[in-house]
């Protein structure tokens, strides 16, 4: 390709990084506008809004990466971009309905970003060689990433303070529709059977085929799973369904890992092949991206509604993660030139430790240049650090061929993170803010319309706790780099 098509191959595919981002701000941003409208008076149902989305993305990205390698990724990410926008529009007007056909709405619009990140990541792995280009496309395509979702949240929070909310889904919608258009024009048509008559069937015989039953136990136990997780908040665990439906989850999990190991010869994820760096790499994602989906939730929760902040200020105030992020997204192109993917992880698992460190123990009358200014300076460096290495690193240790199943890899961890972590922050948060109202001598949790002086303190440590656990997630991801570095350390020193 001539370096115009190149520049305008890595914008068509890094558009879905980061419209994916601003989908997923859509509801973050505007937090307290929603809980307004629909009349809602505690955290859990506000975190389905962000949860079912992300849910939808982590969990059906593991079969649209297959499904782009049997038919062709351009064909995928061009229906994806169809399924976005129609789905986008329908969520606009959910307006018309209640909290769950909201939440139902904002689920299915996630399958719409689970069709086009790992199929343009595949486009990009199977497109451009590897070397210098594409790891500068990987870092566009992760510097995309913190700028979706800082522009995401500011014309969200702008258009639902001065216009009406639904507004930024419908505009949303027709973006959608043009990024399928430029799509169409330039991404360049793939050859999934090509050549003479004897050679195309035998390219059809070999194309891989669809694995139905890891699918059908893949995603029926990633459902499952994660809502229960987020479910649990609202209803607590005391709940008979909850364990019940957990516990089911667990074991199509169970029945997904025994169908990639034995019943399938063209499995989803090539549980077999996965190299121990790959392992380690997608350990950290999980930690990592877990921490981050609390920091980000609970940090416009922090500002709109215990700082009493509008929708709009803090979108301001969240904004520098679109600069800083894209710094540190190519950096990571010059730290691999010098340093191991491990080393990398390590330093960007550090930074989701920190990060998180800063909000858990932040005074809330304290003055946003303090310790929110630098978490918001320094987050995005945990994210386009930990995510372009780790896409390089599963791009070149899989072959063309399974360039899809290697971006599902890490999206799924990135995206199904951040909703479990979700989950589980909303119970510690939940739990915390029952046992404080209890010592006070209140028996049942505040309405969010209550501010009271009181009942802020009793909410600022439930968010605490849940923010004790990005700090932990972090250290988890900080302690598994480091068992990565001396484990790499060794090998060199044995081939040696």
């Amino acid at each position: 390709m001539s370096t115009r098509s190149e520049i305008a191959f890595i914008f068509i595919t890094c558009i879905a990084q980061f419209l994916s981002l601003s989908a997923l701000n859509q509801t973050v941003a505007p937090v307290m506008v929603l809980a307004d409208y629909f009349h809602i008076e505690d955290y859990g149902t506000l975190s389905w809004f962000s949860a079912s989305f992300s849910m939808s993305v982590g969990t059906f990205i593991l079969p649209a990466g297959r499904l782009g390698d049997m038919y062709g990724h351009k064909r995928i990410y061009l229906i994806g971009w169809l399924w976005f926008a129609a789905w986008s529009l329908i969520t606009g007007f959910s307006y018309t309905s209640g909290v769950v056909f909201f939440s139902i709405c904002r689920a299915f619009q996630g399958i719409g970003p689970a069709l086009l990140v790992p199929n343009a990541v595949a486009l990009i792995g199977r497109t451009l060689p590897v070397g210098q280009k594409r790891n500068v496309a990987f870092a566009c395509f992760g510097a995309c990433g913190p700028l979706g979702a800082a522009i995401g949240a500011v014309f969200a929070a702008l258009l639902a303070d001065l216009v009406w909310w639904p507004w930024s889904f419908w505009i949303l919608a027709i973006v959608c529709l043009f990024a399928m258009a430029g799509a169409y024009l330039i991404l360049p048509d793939e050859n999934v059977a090509s050549g003479s008559t004897a050679a195309s069937s035998t390219a059809a015989l070999q194309r891989p085929q669809f694995d139905y039953w890891g699918t059908i136990t893949g995603v029926s136990g990633l459902v499952l799973i994660n809502f229960a997780l987020n479910q649990a908040p609202l209803v607590t665990w005391t709940n008979p369904y909850i364990g019940i439906l957990l516990a089911i989850g667990c074991l199509f999990m169970v029945a997904f890992v025994f169908v990639e190991l034995y019943a399938t010869d063209y499995p989803l994820i090539p549980i077999k092949g996965l190299h121990r760096d790959a392992v380690f790499a997608l350990t950290c994602i999980a930690a990592g991206w877990g921490s981050h989906g609390i920091w980000a939730y609970y940090l416009y929760l922090f500002l709109e509604h215990l700082r009493g902040h509008s929708a709009l200020l803090t979108s301001a105030e969240t904004a520098p993660v679109a600069i800083t992020g894209v710094l540190f997204a190519f950096s990571t192109v010059w730290l691999l030139k010098r340093v191991s993917v491990s080393y990398v992880m390590f330093i960007a698992m550090t930074f989701f430790m920190v990060g998180s460190l800063l909000l858990a123990t932040m005074p809330i009358n304290q003055t946003y240049w303090a310790q929110t200014f630098v978490s918001v300076l320094i987050m995005p460096g945990a994210m386009n650090l930990s995510y372009p290495a780790a896409n390089i690193l599963m791009s070149s240790a899989l072959p063309k061929e399974k360039q899809g199943i290697a971006a599902s890899l890490v999206s799924t961890m990135v995206n199904y993170s951040i909703s479990c972590g979700l989950g589980f922050a909303g119970t510690i948060d939940r739990y915390v803010i029952m046992a404080e109202a209890h010592r006070r001598g209140r028996h049942t949790p505040a309405p969010l319309r209550d501010h009271s002086e009181e009942v802020r303190d009793i909410r600022l440590r439930g968010l605490r706790g849940a923010y004790w656990l990005a700090v932990s997630l972090g250290g988890l991801g900080m302690f598994v780099a480091f068992i990565h570095i001396l484990y790499s350390r060794r090998r060199a020193s044995r081939a040696a």
